[in-house]
């Protein structure tokens, strides 16, 4: 079956003959149902060495390259979030998850399935949010290359996350949806042998352009190129976002750091300081490279990105030695990329243990903060580990650890998300779960303050308290 943007009734045709097959493959979809708790994915890439496998895991929030995962919404003062999740703790098969938190009551409702992703159980397919200016909440399904494909929802009323009707089936992977002033745009990964960037933009939602190459940089002419990316919006117009480079297109050896931006609905783009760069970018020392990693032979993993007041960028990574887990591929620096207004400047904030460990980067007037799992864990040399806050007072040159927010946990915590326009206590969550074997995953959400709550795993009623945990 051809993977492309449908809707109406050959879409209706196509949804049909989906559920039909799946259903009797893999049991009764449970799309626009609830669940009661909730209950995170957990997952192993199969990819093993002889510290574990490349990466596995609490991957509810996974991965970083789909953005932005939960919205505070002040119209309502409901935040507003995604996750991969799974009906049981035995089961390990994907529903696509939303669930929302209530801020004048302190509750949250039992999750909605927006799409039951039948028969698969990677969290390459989990889901991300926008919501756009009449309130509507649009999730954003990735699919994986052209065997399982991507689709975006729409709620069925404002604000609610009662029932979502499905607008588009179409080849994507990693969307990063943003509701700028001129309407929807989508960053978002093709797979065409290699991980490629690519963009669309739409006025209502419904009606989208056709895809827009981003980057396909190669090493040396007749070469092959992946990149991966996160991004941002600013301002509700100027557009970021940060790539790396995989030479040949090979995901192990993912390098260097690119930064591009538009201010016009992506019908241009320039560097951080306004040259203008045609696109697809396909120059390995383009203007838009701000770090040559590839000649320290570094490998490189995007984590998050973020604005300053003054519109300058700043990208939160980690930086090793190869994508092997253990003590080969050490040190892991969490490292922040920043313009300053006349130069890219990089410092390092501290290590962990393993090149898929991801927080979040928050920046504000005053102070840059991270939240991220920078601690040793129980599980060694494996995604994620204990949480702790880190901050910055010179717009990050330098950081120092003010918090640790877990402590002697079973479990490791991983993905720490932030929210958009977050509001307190809901200001980040995550999920946890052994690094190295299947497990129970549990969600949780935190403040600056330090204080964590955990989400109920099981729920009787439609809406309940969260556990205050610290």
């Amino acid at each position: 079956m051809a993977r492309i943007k449908t809707s109406g009734s050959f879409k209706t045709l196509v949804l049909i003959f989906i559920i039909f097959s799946v259903g009797n493959s893999f049991g009764q979809s449970l799309t626009n149902t609830k669940i009661n708790g909730y209950r995170g994915i957990w997952f192993q890439l199969n990819q093993k060495y002889e510290y574990g496998d490349k990466y596995s895991g609490a991957l509810g929030t996974y991965t970083a390259k789909h953005v932005p995962l939960a919205i505070y919404a002040p119209e309502v003062e409901k935040t507003f979030f995604v996750y991969g999740g799974t009906p049981t703790e035995a089961q390990h098969h994907l529903l696509c998850m939303i669930g929302e938190f209530d801020h004048k009551t302190e509750m949250v409702s039992k999750p909605t399935v927006v799409y039951d992703k039948n028969g698969v159980n990677d969290p390459h397919d989990n889901p991300s949010i926008l919501i756009d200016a009449s309130g509507y909440i649009w999730v954003f399904v990735s699919g994986r290359g052209t065997n399982r494909p991507g689709y975006k929802y729409k709620s069925k009323t404002p604000y609610s996350i009662q029932e979502f009707v499905q607008v588009t089936e179409e080849e994507m992977t990693y969307p990063q949806p943003r509701y700028t002033d001129f309407g929807f745009f989508h960053f978002f990964t093709k797979y065409t042998g290699v991980r490629q960037l690519y963009y669309e933009t739409s006025k209502d939602g419904i009606s989208w352009t056709e895809d827009r190459l981003l980057a396909a940089i190669p090493e040396k002419q007749g070469e092959k190129s992946g990149h991966y990316q996160v991004s941002d919006l600013y301002n509700g117009q100027l557009l970021g976002t940060f790539l790396n480079r995989h030479p040949n297109g090979n995901v192990d050896k993912r390098t260097d750091l690119y930064y591009l931006q538009s201010a016009d609905f992506g019908a241009t783009w320039s560097t951080v300081n306004g040259l203008k760069i045609p696109i697809p970018v396909e120059e390995l020392d383009s203007p838009a490279k701000a770090v040559d990693y590839a000649s320290q032979e570094k490998n490189v993993y995007l984590k998050d990105m973020g604005f300053d007041a003054m519109g300058n960028p700043a990208c939160l990574y980690i930086r090793s030695n190869g994508h092997e887990p253990g003590p080969k591929s050490a040190p892991y620096e969490w490292c922040i990329t920043k313009w300053t207004g006349t130069e890219w400047q990089t410092s390092v904030v501290t290590t962990s243990d393993h090149n898929y460990d991801m927080g979040s980067l928050f920046i504000s007037q005053d102070h840059w903060k991270i939240v991220g799992p920078t601690e040793q864990g129980a599980q060694d040399w494996g995604v994620g580990g204990e949480l702790a806050m880190w901050q910055s007072e010179d717009q990050g040159a330098t950081w120092k650890k003010i918090k640790v927010l877990t402590e002697q946990s079973i479990m490791s915590h991983s993905y720490v998300r932030k929210a958009v326009n977050f509001k307190a206590p809901f200001c980040f969550f995550w999920a946890d779960g052994h690094s190295h074997q299947s497990s129970k995953s549990e969600l949780y959400f935190g403040n600056f303050k330090g204080n964590i709550w955990k989400m109920p795993y099981t729920m009787t009623e439609d809406f309940e308290k969260p556990i205050r945990i610290k």
